[in-house]
């Protein structure tokens, strides 16, 4: 298997690689990072909807639709990527999801436990400290390959990561800021300046190529070849133009931000018949967390609304709709046009 480690590239070539690579068929171990900062969204995502365009491009923030699932990520030269092509039907990748990731994120589990981090599998594709994500992998099907990408992260920027998503107002981007901060950690929070000063980027490459070798077999150091080069810029023509950034369009009434495996943070209008209603709340594995709802209330007694958020609080998702009718049944609210099954939509999961 082919070796690319290449340090610092451009920040279009810390993604045009892989997948020239996997469109290629060829199978590689890439390891690189972007030399300058880059939004990346996941290929199902619609960009207007969870990209603050406005704001990155004043900034100059180049935004990129990857051929991987996830969410919108800010990626800068802390975040170290490891790039994994495998044809589809290798006999080293084993065939269910979970299996998968958990062999694949191994190598990177021993490089930081090596350097003093005791991180764990979340499944289904999360390593954690302490409940605090410290590496984001997806996996993907380009062509006749698999493509398994992930990072670890030096360090991140919190704020940069909250201003470049399209959040509805700052209140809630404050939340998602406080939220990202709280559960991401990075290897100069665990560590401490000195100690991760002593880490620097080619020996965690080389950690990480010695680590995949034991699982994957044998690595060939190899150079960007003509032929990978001409397929680079066949995938540019492709990839770095609207048409492919604003491939999906999606209507929708609120604002999803998946901040780990297990909690996602979510703000969400409903337009009723009798005004306005919204709601902030986060889920944490399957469970509502702080639950704020509000709206165009007038007669409706705002009083029995925070008791609805109160009652939501620490509730498994999947109770919703009994919530909801027991609930409701022991309340009479007076605001005509906002029914049960209004919040109930704006609720559920």
């Amino acid at each position: 298997m082919k070796l690319y480690n290449l340090g610092k590239v451009s920040w279009q070539d810390s993604q045009l690689i892989y997948h020239a690579l996997a469109e290629l068929g060829w199978e590689s171990l890439v390891l690189l990072s972007p030399e300058t900062p880059y939004v990346c969204i996941g290929y199902h995502q619609d960009v207007n909807l969870d990209v603050d365009l406005d704001y990155c491009k004043a900034n100059n923030i180049p935004v990129f639709r990857r051929e991987v699932g996830g969410g919108a990520v800010y990626l800068d030269g802390d975040q170290l990527f490891f790039q994994l092509i495998l044809p589809q039907g290798s006999p080293i990748a084993p065939p269910s999801i979970q299996a998968f990731y958990r062999k694949f994120l191994q190598p990177i589990i021993n490089v930081y436990r090596e350097i003093g981090i005791e991180v764990k599998y979340k499944p289904v594709n999360d390593l954690v400290v302490e409940n605090r994500k410290i590496c984001g992998s997806g996996a993907g099907e380009i062509g006749e390959s698999i493509a398994f990408v992930g990072n670890m992260i030096i360090d991140f920027d919190y704020r940069m990561m909250s201003r470049v998503l399209r959040i509805p107002d700052e209140k809630f981007r404050d939340k998602v800021k406080k939220t990202i901060e709280e559960n991401l950690s990075t290897i100069r929070r665990e560590l401490g300046a000195d100690q991760s000063a002593r880490w620097d980027e080619s020996t965690l490459n080389r950690m990480m190529a010695d680590e995949f070798s034991r699982i994957i077999g044998p690595l060939e150091p190899s150079t960007i070849s003509t032929e990978l080069e001409i397929k680079v810029r066949d995938v540019a023509a492709k990839m770095l133009n609207d048409s492919w950034l604003h491939k999906i369009r999606r209507n929708t009434d609120g604002q999803t931000v998946k901040v780990r495996s297990g909690l996602e943070m979510i703000h969400r209008l409903n337009k009723t018949v009798g005004g306005l209603i919204r709601a902030e709340f986060a889920v944490h594995e399957g469970r509502y967390k702080d639950v704020s709802l509000s709206g165009d209330f007038f007669s409706f007694p705002k009083a029995v609304v925070d008791l609805l958020a109160a009652e939501l609080e620490g509730r498994e998702t999947k109770e919703l709709p009994i919530l909801i009718k027991n609930f409701f049944s022991d309340n009479t609210l007076d605001q005509p046009g906002i029914s049960p099954d209004d919040w109930l939509g704006i609720l559920k999961i």
